[in-house]
Order: structure tokens, then sequence, then C-alpha cells
């Protein structure tokens, strides 16, 4: 079917001759679509959105396709009421502009610029693409090495398995009194172990005696986090009574039991897994070498060499955040800055425009240590900035207003332009505003 040459200075058309101009108006229009809406599937659409309306462009179209117009905070699962750890996205994706498609990608064709998509109702329909931004996350690594994981074992990986293990919490006290009953497992001394553990005192309350156990398989609590913040995350594991287990290996998981690689046994009802995370299976769809945690190696444009119309960011990318050696991590702090690059570039590609390198020297942790407080360190060498009410005080301003986009869409796309997001300064805002 020809489209309709509609001239400006026609005074009338027919409906149809409307609708057929119209559809070949939108079947025209550039696509740039971002597979996911965490942290940097948002960050990435609005950056997108940002440099095309600044250039006029109102013929290229930002989709963002995921399962729901829903960011999951997932940041924050290892807290109480899980259910309440989402943020609307619909609105501002329609004010700014952003067009949402529900859906789950199941299939990445780079050869046809095509990909499919999952509706909810488990119908698969194509669409192309001129620039695509994968920014799909990460899932929990879950090996299948270890007998009864995969049934026995709760994560809070995301809001249906946090939800489902803080039911399961909540229905403990019913059950007759048992070393199982009262024995809490988690199998992962990370990041996301030690605040879950740390927390778990306070969402225990209904049991009279409760024993938190924490168990990795490294010789250090949080190997990841260094050596600096460990005496401190040390001394509140301790005065929280939550016994720690270092050198152990999980062999297997049943109902009520756990088995460790010395042989000994702990009885427990309730074995919580976070003992890693693996890029989105989507990676393996697109020709590029990887990394150990299956992220894309992209260049400082966060392009996939391989296929230049493609580029990756969030958990699912693989690059230098400095000029020392340091690659980004699969973090919040990282995602938000590397959405906003992803985004920008997709669509300066597509424009013609300049490109800019991802850049993120300035790197900060913040720590929950549940009633405890937190710590915070700066640097890649972690070095311990401050501790206890203060740190607790900025980790709840970073997970109950800082990490979540604005709501004004005006103010979202001039806050997506790439560089504005800096952790170190963002910090000390953060302290003026609590301190």
């Amino acid at each position: 079917m020809a489209c309709l040459m509609i001239s400006s200075t026609a005074s009338y058309f027919t409906p149809k001759q409307l609708l057929i101009s119209k559809l070949c108006y939108i079947l025209n229009m550039a696509k740039i679509i971002i597979i996911g809406a965490g942290f940097a599937g948002v960050w990435s659409a609005l950056s997108a959105k940002r440099l095309l309306n600044l250039k006029n462009k109102e013929d290229v179209e930002v989709i963002v396709i995921a399962p729901e117009p829903t960011m999951i905070m997932r940041i924050r699962l290892y807290e109480n009421n899980a259910s309440s750890m989402t943020h609307p996205l619909g609105p501002l994706f329609e004010a700014a502009g952003i067009k949402y498609v529900q859906g789950t990608v199941t299939t990445i064709q780079p050869e046809a610029h095509t990909i499919l998509v999952q509706s909810p109702s488990y119908i698969e329909s194509s669409m192309t693409y001129d620039r695509l931004v994968l920014a799909a996350g990460s899932t929990l690594t879950q090996p299948h090495g270890i007998p009864g994981l995969q049934e026995h074992a709760f994560n809070i990986d995301s809001l249906p398995s946090a939800t489902k293990l803080e039911d399961h919490l909540k229905s403990l006290a019913a059950l007759p009194a048992t070393p199982a009953r009262d024995t809490i497992v988690i199998c992962g001394a990370g990041f996301t172990g030690i605040e879950l553990a740390t927390e778990l005192p306070k969402r225990l309350k209904h049991l009279p005696n409760p024993r938190i156990i924490l168990i990795d398989i490294a010789d250090s609590i949080g190997p990841e986090l260094g050596p600096g913040p460990r005496p401190i995350i040390t001394q509140a594991l301790h005065d929280l009574k939550i016994e720690v287990k270092l050198n152990s290996a999980i062999t297997s998981i049943s109902a009520d039991t756990i088995t460790l690689s010395s042989g000994d046994q702990i009885a427990t009802k309730t074995t919580i897994w976070t003992a890693g995370v693996t890029a989105t299976p989507l990676t393996h769809q697109i020709p590029c070498p990887r990394d150990k945690s299956s992220r894309l190696h992209v260049t400082q444009h966060l392009r996939v060499p391989s296929t230049p119309d493609i580029f990756a960011t969030g958990d699912a990318a693989c690059v230098l955040a400095d000029n020392d050696g340091h690659y980004a991590l699969m973090s919040c702090q990282h995602a938000l800055e590397l959405g906003r690059v992803a985004g920008h570039n997709a669509a300066a590609d597509f424009l013609g425009e300049a490109v800019v390198e991802y850049s993120q020297p300035g790197y900060v942790t913040c720590l929950d240590l549940g009633a405890w407080g937190a710590v915070v360190s700066g640097g890649w060498e972690r070095e311990v900035k401050f501790v206890g009410e203060l740190a607790k005080r900025v980790k709840g301003f970073i997970n109950g207003k800082a990490v979540y986009p604005p709501t004004d869409a005006r103010e979202a796309l001039i806050a997506a332009e790439p560089g504005l997001y800096k952790a170190d300064e963002l910090l000390e805002e953060i302290i003026r505003v609590v301190g």
C-alpha cells in the first residue's frame, strides 16, 4: 500500500486518508529500543529522548520494553514490606514522550536488526530497531551442582521472590518451636548477604530466639568490599549476634537442612541464597566476548564492537570506569551513569552527533548494617568515611529518595544528561541534607 503524499495546503482529507497517512508516519519512524526498565534502562530512555528533543527530532521513537511499567527497587528488597519497593514509570514515560511496550524480549537477531517480544499472554511478535540498548540487568546465580537449591532455597533477587520470603518469615511463628524453625541461614556473605543478615533481627522479632547464620566459601567477610570496612562489618555482626561461617561451601539443601562441604549439617527451614548475579541471558545472543559474569565487553562508548548498532549498559556491560583499570560494578551506582551514556550515545550515533565516553572514577560504598547502623566508604580502596547513625541516615536517604527518578518529566530529562551523576559529589550533597 503506497503512502499518501499529503500537502500542507490541502483543505480536506477523508478519515481513511488521514488514517493511512498516520500509519505510514508511524511505520516510517526510526526506533531506538531499550530492553529493560531498571536503573540503566530508565536513564537510557530519558537520555536518548533528551538528545532527540534538543535536536528537534520528532520522527525518532524511543521505546522501552519491559514486563511491567514499573521500576523494582531491587537494592531495597532486603528490607521489610517488599511489595512496596516499586516505582511507577507509566506517567513519566508518557509525559516524556517515551513509548512503553509490555513484554519480555526473548530473542535478539542482530543481523536482521530485529527482536522478538513475548507479550504477557505469551503471544510473540517481532520489532525492528535502528539502535538497540540492552539494559535487561542481571539475575541471581544459582549453581545447578547444589542439590535442592532450586527447590528449597529462598532469595531476594526479584519482587516475587522477596515477597515469598517475607511471607515465609511471617509464617514461622505459627510452626512448632524447633531449631530448624528458629534458624535462618544466608548463603553468601557479600553486599546483599550482609545487608539481609543485619536487617533480619528486626524482621524476626516475632520469634523468641532466632538464630541467624551467614555462610560463605571465602575466607573473609565481604571480600569485594575490601579490608577497610571489614572490622566494622565484623563488629556489627558480632553485636547483632549473627554467626559467621567462612571457608564453608554448601553441598546440598533440603526443606529442613543444609549440608556443608565439611559434612556438618544445620537444621533450618529457611535457607536464603545471595551468592552472586549473572548478566541477562540475552548477552549470549550477541556475538561479543563476555566476562565471567556474562557481561558484554563494550567500548568506552558502550557500543558492542561486533554490532555497532547495539549498545549494552548497566549489568549487561563490562567497561572500564576509570583510567586505573577499575571496571564498572554490577551496581545501582554505576547503572545510573551507564544508562545516561548508553541512551545518549544510541541517539547521538543515529543522528550523526558526537558520542561521549563513559567514565566514573568516583566510587562510594554505603552498606546498611541494620539496627547497628551503616558504614560509608570512599574510593576503590574503600577507605572508611563514617559509620553509625550518620551513615544510616545517608543510606536511608539513598534508598528512600536519591535513587528514584524524578516524577516530573522535564526535571527527569534535564537530569538525564551524561556526566551529571557523580557519586562522590552526590554523597557530599546528601550529607548536607541529612547531617
